[in-house]
This record gives structure tokens, sequence and C-alpha cells, in this order.
């Protein structure tokens, strides 16, 4: 029996603490290699958190839109200033390109475009009242109102679901919907001014309802509602968004009152010397 010789015992736990050893140093190997392609996946111990975070990107990268609609900012005292808006969008190989254009009573347009990559790195171009080339928009900018409403720049794009540092939080009413909270935090290399993004996001249709922004340095926050939830060619959108900052009184709503969900666009039409408006009618 192999049992019966000690030598040989002892050689067949040298193996054995040997090759439990090997499995650690592979199984480590393995969780790191994990975490520097997908981070959340590897720790996502919280199951809700990979289904929040999965549906939230893949909605994201499966934009293909163009959109027409108004932009109402709401003062205290009632009164109302609209803009005209009309946007496309669509997740590319090297990552998200957004082109809107913003046009009022009394103001030239405004033009952007926004990129964003897989990991959530941004960057801005704008063509901005009395300028007549587009250049790359400051990082200082990025929080500044957008033709005076209450979304800034930034606000264009949902960047913060792709910043590694993500927390799900307990599960939330809002409203008469039941919803996933899921709590963004953004790092030293995330472009952004805030700190973090708390999502309320609804069971059913998995699309945010509710949103809040806590801004960097301050701790001023900035909510989002979303109105009017729809589904279109199987994606889900909102028709109506509310945007409010706390201190200042009155809200902006983004009202989207035509559009496309498959435009089948090209990376022709994000020109942004081109504009979004001249080929809405395409």
């Amino acid at each position: 029996m192999l049992s019966c010789s000690p030598k040989l015992g002892s050689y067949l736990d040298a193996r054995l603490a040997s090759c439990a050893s090997g499995r650690i140093q592979a199984s480590i190997a393995l969780l790191v290699l994990l975490s520097l392609v997908h981070p959340w996946r590897a720790f996502a111990a919280n199951p809700d958190l990979e289904t929040v975070l999965s549906s939230s990107r893949q909605r994201i990268e499966k934009l293909d839109y163009r959109s027409t609609g108004r932009i109402t900012r709401l003062e205290g005292n009632g009164k109302r200033t609209s803009y005209r808006f009309a946007g496309k969008a669509r997740w590319f190989p090297d990552g998200l390109r957004l082109l809107c254009e913003i046009s009022g009573p009394g103001s030239e347009k405004t033009t952007l475009l926004l990129h964003m990559t897989v990991s959530g790195h941004v960057t801005i171009e704008a063509v901005l009242p009395g300028q007549k080339a587009a250049s790359v928009l400051p990082f200082e900018r990025w929080n500044d109102p957008l033709v005076g409403t209450d979304f800034s720049f930034e606000d264009m794009v949902e960047n913060q679901f792709f910043w590694k540092n993500q927390e799900i939080l307990p599960a939330e009413k809002y409203g008469t919907r039941d919803c996933f909270v899921l709590k963004s935090k953004s790092d030293s290399q995330d472009r952004t001014y805030y700190d973090s993004v708390t999502s309320w996001i609804d069971h059913g249709t998995l699309f945010p309802v509710h949103v809040v922004k806590t801004l960097r340095g301050t701790g001023q926050q900035k909510e989002f509602i979303y109105y009017g939830l729809r589904q279109e060619g199987g994606a889900w959108s909102a028709s109506q968004v509310e945007a409010k900052l706390a201190g200042r009184p009155g809200s902006t709503i983004l009202v989207i009152e035509g559009g496309s969900a498959k435009a089948n666009l090209g990376t022709k039409d994000f020109d942004i010397s081109r504009g979004s408006s001249q080929e809405e009618t395409k």
C-alpha cells in the first residue's frame, strides 16, 4: 500500500502542496487578468450590479438615432425661453459620437460634437456663438450652462456608466417604479466635474428614471427626472428630461418631438462643420 511508506507519503504531501500553490497562483493571475479587461465584472459580488451595468452600457453601445425637439428654460418667475434642438448619435468601434445643434430666439446656434470611448473618456468639440470653426472645448468650460439652461456641456453624455467605481445600493421605489439604485463614483483619471452620480434604474425597462449628480468640491447636486418612457425598435428612451440645479430657481426641460431610433448613421454624419439639422429630413 502506498500509504504504508513514510518516504512516499512525504513526497506525495509535498507534491499536493505544490499543486495547490500552483492553482492558487493561477487563480490570482486569472483574477488580475479579468480585472484589467472588465474591472467591474471581476469584483461584482452582487449580480444586480452586473445586470444594471451591462444593460446600461449595452443600451448606449447600441445607439443609432436622430432626434429633434426643444429645450425650455423655466425661470422661477414663470418666464420661459425655448431653444430648438437637433441631435444624432451612434456607437462606433472607437466609441460614441453625438452631434447636436441648439438655436434659439435672438441667438446664434451652438453646435457640439462629443466623443466617448469605452473607458468613459470624453472629448468635446464646439462651434459656439461668434465662432466660425470648431475647436476643442477646454475642460474648464464643461460645467458651463449650455445656452443658459440647467444642462451643462458634460451632461449630454452618460459617461458615468463607464467609470470603474460602481456600487449597487439597496433597491428603492421612485414614484410607482421599483428601481435598482446605482452609485457611480469618479476617480482622478476621469475627466468630469462630478464626484458621483446616483441613478434610479427601473426594474422593468432597465432605463434610468431619476439621476442625481454631485459636483466635485462643492457637493452641490443636480437632479434629472425622466418622463414618458417608450420603446422603439427594442430600445427604451425618454420623451422628456427635466434638469434642476439645487439652489437655482426653476428648471430646464428637454422634449424630444421627433426622430428615428434606427438612423443607420455613418462617420460622415458627424462632421461638425455641417451641423446636425441639415440632414434631419433625409
